[in-house]
């Protein structure tokens, strides 16, 4: 499953290549509660059909009613992109199903050219982060590579929208919590490699839409092209093969990094990187161990959502408060020790 970005670029790529007419639409600005982030991104087909979303549902509806069953194709105009703004009023946000206070302003862009966006989706797939931006004005897009992320903005004439490729996940070891953490990154839109040297355990692994590697995991690290989408979890239990991938993995950008086991396992793993390797408490700030947010769990299953939750919150430039983090959280003590 790819990202919602991707889809809803990919979508409207394709529908424009068909000869069909395409509005894509983009949340600019939010004052209050929205549901929705700025850059969330939908694209609205002649004949009505959407992909992504705007909102909770009652936005998709009216502009699906404004630009095709009230005006037809001939809604979605040649003219330059719009700007429209819902939630002005209590009643407006009561109507569109905005939170208490919530206001929205999206930029609708009619038809966007098709050779920007197979471009831009060239690049996505070639694993580049690219900034796209619009002048609202003219509907000139410019598309340009970068190395580093940007936040979303918007001053009501230039949008710019920083899009990469889809997030990824590395797994080091192919167990059953990794089987159920693979299930839980794959429906958030990750693609999801487990990586094993272990034949009986690669060789039992279970679940499509999962890339199998079958290599030392330092090596594995070091070939797959880590970018700051990218983020790794060493599963295996076995220093030897954890602890070499995770020294490969703090020496490059991923935006989490982090190895299951407790708060023991993981203070002796420290102590072996900084008395064996090198390593200092300094590099080692980005190591996240024992990772997971504290919500008692102890199945493979729960461990797995644990884990997900805090790799979304750093996804997602979310601080968690220490009690909550099983690395620091007292709850912790009692927990099994493979945790």
């Amino acid at each position: 499953m790819e990202s919602i970005d991707l889809l809803v670029l990919r979508t409207a790529r394709d529908w424009l290549a068909a000869g069909e007419r395409v509005l894509l639409a983009t949340v600019a600005r939010t004052w209050g509660s929205s549901p929705r982030p700025v850059g969330s991104m939908m694209a609205l087909r002649n004949d009505g059909r959407v992909v992504g979303s705007v909102s909770g549902g009652c936005i998709e509806d009216d502009l699906i009613h404004r630009y095709t069953t009230l005006h037809g194709a001939s809604g979605m105009s040649d003219s330059a992109p719009e700007v429209v703004r819902y939630g002005v009023s209590a009643d407006e946000a009561h109507r569109f199903g905005l939170p208490c206070g919530g206001t929205l302003e999206l930029v609708l862009e009619f038809d966007p050219a098709l050779q920007s966006l197979d471009e831009l989706l060239r690049q996505l797939d070639a694993g580049r982060l690219v900034r796209r931006h619009l002048t609202l004005n003219t509907g000139q897009v410019t598309l340009q590579p970068t190395a580093t992320p940007e936040q979303f903005s918007f001053d009501g004439q230039q949008m710019l929208n920083t899009l990469g490729p889809g997030y990824r996940m590395l797994m080091i070891g192919a167990g059953a919590l990794a089987e159920y953490l693979a299930t839980m990154a794959l429906f958030n839109g990750f693609k999801v490699a487990v990586c094993d040297p272990r034949p009986e355990h690669i060789e039992a692994w279970g679940l499509d839409g999962v890339e199998r590697i079958v290599g030392m995991p330092d090596d594995v690290v070091r070939d797959f092209a880590v970018d700051v989408r990218t983020c790794i979890v060493a599963l295996s239990h076995d220093p030897k093969l954890d602890d070499l991938a995770l020294l490969e993995a703090l020496h490059g950008p991923a935006f989490y990094i982090g190895a299951i086991g407790s708060r023991r396992n993981s203070q002796l793993r420290r102590e072996r990187l900084i008395e064996h390797f090198g390593e200092t408490e300094a590099s080692l700030e980005r190591l996240r161990g024992p990772i997971g947010l504290y919500i008692g769990s102890k199945t493979p299953a729960e461990i797995a959502v644990s884990v997900m939750a805090e790799i979304l919150a750093a996804k997602n430039g979310v601080s968690v408060p220490s009690e909550f983090s099983i690395a620091s959280s007292k709850a912790h003590e009692g927990l099994p020790e493979s945790r």
